[in-house]
């Protein structure tokens, strides 16, 4: 099953927090209230999301967290990689040479397939689009079925 971890799904939880919250600087603590989080894990996440450049911090009295750029110019992709690292589906489709069959491997050239065709559909989704109600669902392909006489 492909799934992000548990702290990149509350760090997009407290990205949208901070989105709707718009250029008010919130405090770690109302922060982890309105996510209906716990602060310890709030900070946690606070601490990577500014080193990744998503979240600027303030010192002092009246200091917190604000958004660093508006949430139609943040993907949910630059979330993904900045609690988890490079996007990728397997070692070999994000980095060469961690593998001993890669120069023979006749399945890595698809995985990179794969792991773009992910990447391009985080990256196709913007934190302003979390913030939104989700739209009507897409139904789901049902597979071919040949009928064998």
């Amino acid at each position: 099953m492909l799934r992000v971890s548990k702290l990149t799904d509350y760090a997009t939880v407290v990205m949208t927090v901070l989105a709707e919250a718009g250029s008010d600087v919130l405090s770690a603590q109302v922060l982890a209230e309105r996510a209906r989080l716990e602060i310890p894990t709030v900070s946690k996440l606070l601490k990577q999301l500014v080193h990744a450049g998503l979240v600027e911090s303030f010192r002092g009295v009246n200091g917190g967290y604000r958004i660093a750029r508006s949430p139609e110019l943040i993907s949910v992709a630059e979330i993904v990689v900045a609690m988890e690292g490079p996007i990728g589906m397997t070692e070999c489709s994000v980095t060469s040479g961690l593998c001993g069959h890669e120069h023979h491997c006749g399945v890595r050239g698809n995985w990179q397939r794969i792991n773009q065709a992910i990447a391009e559909a985080l990256a196709s989704v913007t934190l302003a689009d979390m913030t939104k109600p989700p739209g009507p669902k897409r139904p789901v392909p049902t597979p071919l079925r040949v009928a064998l006489a």
